[in-house]
């Protein structure tokens, strides 16, 4: 395919290989709040609040984790644990050390089951997911339904000013897995490449899947980021976050949450964005895709779906569309 690897990658990616098989035993996507409760128990999870909101949004993550979280849980601050980017770009991929110190910090070890939650239900989790997953540490979940569910279903949350996790850990720098992981210039050149292809007769062409909202998709709708065009990149799909998700009332609350969808109606969903002879070809491996958003952020709801869904070749476009777009060479397509 177009998205040509460094030279020692193979030699990479069995040390990856055996630095996975070594320290992690594969978990599960998804966990519910019952079944985290009972793994608490165990001493080998580590909780980490993932939480992340747009940046037009006056909420502030690490206050409200201050005031209220489950219990042992720590702050995972996506901005902080990210790799400085040309164009100033948030959250993009830390670099192995920085990934490896921030586990360190957390007391997570290579064997550690690592538990992520957000406050909106399902939102910036699986991005953070999506990093320990490309570093190899594929002992890790994601909390369906988040801190809001966590307490509907009555289980029980702190709000003591958090203490330092008082177990640091020695975490051997991992490899990063560069075949899901789409970040540098390079990058944006294999994009700015594939768009050029025509997806219906190339069987090179990569099927690119956009999670915006669809106004934005469509260039209707302004981006929440000043200056920066609406639109997407050509021969792109629309297929917004939302979409894979429901969404809950709690009990005698107005509070509301996200979860994923049944497998079933997550596939129902993709067929519906990309059609079904392309769904059939990226869920049989047939044909590889890419997933994209506004920053980096969404596209890991999009990426933990297709996994759910048993696509094996799924990246995700980590500048995203604000890497895109930022470019003033990049061609914007705003056509439906």
């Amino acid at each position: 395919m177009m998205f040509v690897l460094g030279r020692n990658f193979a030699a990479k990616a069995a040390s990856k290989r055996s630095w996975s098989s070594a320290f992690s035993t594969m978990a599960p996507y998804l966990l519910s709040p019952s079944q985290l409760r009972e793994s608490l128990s165990s001493g080998e999870v580590s909780v980490l609040d993932a939480s992340w909101f747009m940046p037009n949004s006056p909420r502030k993550p690490y206050e409200e984790f201050k005031k209220k979280r489950i219990p042992g849980a720590q702050f995972l601050d996506l901005d902080a644990v990210a790799s400085p980017h040309e164009l100033g770009l948030k959250h993009m991929m830390p670099s192995e050390s920085l990934f490896a110190e921030a586990c360190e910090r957390f007391g997570v070890q290579p064997n550690s089951h690592v538990v992520i939650y957000d406050t909106h239900g399902v939102f910036s989790s699986p991005r953070a997911l999506f990093m320990f997953r490309a570093f190899g540490h594929v002992r890790s979940s994601v909390l369906d339904g988040g801190l809001p569910r966590w307490e509907a279903e009555g289980f029980e949350t702190e709000d003591v000013p958090p203490a330092d996790c008082g177990k640091k850990s020695t975490y051997p720098p991992p490899i990063l897995d560069k075949t899901i992981v789409r970040w540098t210039t390079i990058a944006y050149e294999q994009i700015v490449a594939n768009s050029m292809l025509d997806i219906t007769s190339d069987p090179d062409a990569e099927l690119v899947v956009d999670a915006r909202a669809r106004g934005r998709f469509l260039g209707i709708d302004p981006e929440p980021r000043p200056g920066l065009s609406s639109g997407h990149i050509p021969h792109s799909f629309s297929l917004p976050f939302t979409a894979f998700l429901e969404t809950h009332t709690t009990p005698n609350s107005s509070t509301q949450y996200t979860t994923f969808r049944p497998i079933p109606e997550l596939r129902q969903v993709l067929v519906d964005a990309i059609g079904a002879e392309h769904a059939e070809q990226v869920i049989g491996g047939n044909r590889s895709i890419t997933t994209s958003c506004g920053s980096g952020m969404t596209a890991g709801v999009l990426w933990l779906a297709l996994r759910m869904l048993g696509v094996p070749n799924v990246a995700l476009y980590d500048e995203s569309w604000t890497g895109y777009a930022s470019r003033p060479e990049s061609r914007i397509d705003k056509s439906a």
